[in-house]
């Protein structure tokens, strides 16, 4: 039996949820756990788990760390949370707003990446959920731009070799407005 390639994580938690009339989503609780708990539970057994966004205080096994020019998209995080991971083979990707997102989800997702770049959760509607993927990190680190501020996400992804993973029942859904928190809650 081969040993898997080690892991890290990094979870996106810097947005400014403008739909959510700026509340700090991360920290928003569904099911008695936080939405950035839960993905930070997700991801156990990566080492490091890279947090992008504002520190929060009760996550005391995550590293933090911020894009350079904070509010710079995606990618900008993407590339500070990168920097931080070390030597990992595989880095899972995750946005903090996930609130059907569970341990099985990222094994799969690591399982997936096999001969490809990374794997991308697909959900019911046949969309790439860019934000719940995993990636080999040398892939990772050519594609990133020299400069990733503002920079899209699935143009400066879409390009590697990808395998497609179907989402399981809620796996993909995220919050982005009140109506998608109460479906939640």
């Amino acid at each position: 039996m081969t040993e898997r390639p080690r892991f890290a994580g990094i979870v996106l938690a810097g947005g400014a949820a403008r739909r959510l009339s700026g509340v700090d989503k991360p920290e928003l609780r569904v099911g008695g756990m936080s939405l950035l708990g839960r993905a930070v539970e997700a991801l156990a057994g990566a080492e490091p788990i890279v947090v992008c966004g504002p520190e929060r205080p009760g996550y005391d096994a995550v590293v933090w760390t911020r894009e350079e020019v904070p509010g710079a998209g995606p990618v900008a995080a993407l590339a500070a949370g990168l920097a931080a991971v070390g030597d990992a083979e595989i880095v899972v990707l995750l946005a903090a707003d996930l609130p059907g997102i569970r341990r099985s989800t990222v094994d799969r997702l690591r399982s997936t990446v096999a001969d490809a770049d990374g794997a991308v959760l697909v959900d019911a509607a046949g969309e790439r959920q860019w934000l719940v993927s995993a990636w080999r990190a040398a892939a990772l680190r050519e594609a990133m731009p020299e400069r990733p501020e503002n920079a899209s996400l699935r143009r400066t992804l879409g390009g590697l070799r990808i395998a497609e993973l179907a989402a399981e029942p809620g796996e993909s859904d995220d919050i982005d407005t009140p109506e998608d928190l109460e479906k939640h809650r």
